[in-house]
């Protein structure tokens, strides 16, 4: 299934689109696609009464189509996991993942416009492949029970501030914690219909010119491994997001790409989960 959210930020309407991709009000089953839903069976009880006919039609023509998780708990990200990345940035492949934190409010819609920080110099885009988490996990025994935690992905924009992450000295996490920096979307995709995370091609545009061609399957750590190797230092609660590391390309790296200015657009797609194009702005 493909879950959404749309309306007007603060007033989002939880939906499902069909086989047809026909959208579907879920409002008479939950009131959000968020972590409490994810937990208590949400999802098994829309595709029943998805099939049951039950559910009323929404006509997305026109509507703000919202990230498709109401605000996560926290947003987990994973660096350098892409040895192609990892190589345009002259860093050596870590031997273990390399993890750090985004400020959940950074999370808008796919479609949102990015506010590029007043005293941002080195604004930048990544593609990742995001994961949300279902169920509770902690100490999980082998990347293989990550599967039973899962409940689906999305595209991630994971924008960040060079400046402010590298020049600016402590922690990246201010780099990346700007506001509107994660536009998320435009589906959360369940699991069933992604297939293999690993076998997804994704590509990301800035004013229509080809920035990152990448493929999950060149991941150096998979998404079961870096589910699992998180729950080994944290608990995952439904409703988390995971940004699982980005392929080359970036601003940042050995290339002559600029960096963001206002009035880019940025257009990013994966494989079976949409795509996204936003609009950068000045904050």
């Amino acid at each position: 299934m493909r879950f959404l959210r749309v309306g007007p930020v603060g007033g989002e309407v939880p939906a499902v689109l069909d086989t047809e991709g026909v959208a579907h009000d879920l409002s008479a089953l939950t009131g959000d696609i968020d972590g409490a839903f994810l937990a208590s069976g949400g999802p098994d009880r829309v595709r029943t009464a998805l099939a049951g006919g039950e559910l009323p039609r929404i006509d997305l023509d026109g509507m703000r189509v919202g990230a498709p998780i109401a605000r996560p708990g926290k947003v987990v990200c994973i660096g350098l996991n892409y040895a192609d990345h990892a190589a345009e940035t002259a860093t050596a492949p870590p031997a273990e993942p390399v993890v750090f934190m985004k400020a959940p409010d950074t999370v808008v819609g796919p479609d949102d416009e990015v506010l590029i920080p007043r005293a941002g110099l080195k604004t930048d885009y990544e593609i990742e492949l995001a994961v949300v988490v279902g169920s509770t996990a902690r100490y999980l025994a082998s990347p293989e029970e990550a599967d039973r935690v899962i409940a689906g992905y999305a595209i991630s924009d994971d924008v960040t501030e060079r400046a402010f992450q590298h020049e600016r000295g402590g922690q990246w996490d201010k780099g990346k914690s700007c506001e509107t920096f994660n536009p998320l979307g435009p589906w959360l995709v369940t699991p069933d219909e992604v297939g293999d995370p690993q076998d997804l091609a994704m590509r990301l545009y800035v004013n229509d010119e080809l920035r990152q061609d990448g493929h999950t399957k060149n991941m150096i750590f998979g998404v079961r491994h870096v589910v699992w190797y998180l729950s080994q230092f944290m608990v995952l609660h439904p409703g988390d997001l995971i940004n699982t590391g980005t392929p080359a390309g970036v601003a940042f790296g050995a290339n002559d790409f600029p960096y963001l200015r206002a009035g880019d657009v940025v257009r990013t797609e994966v494989e079976r989960l949409g795509t996204q194009a936003h609009t950068f702005g000045q904050a």
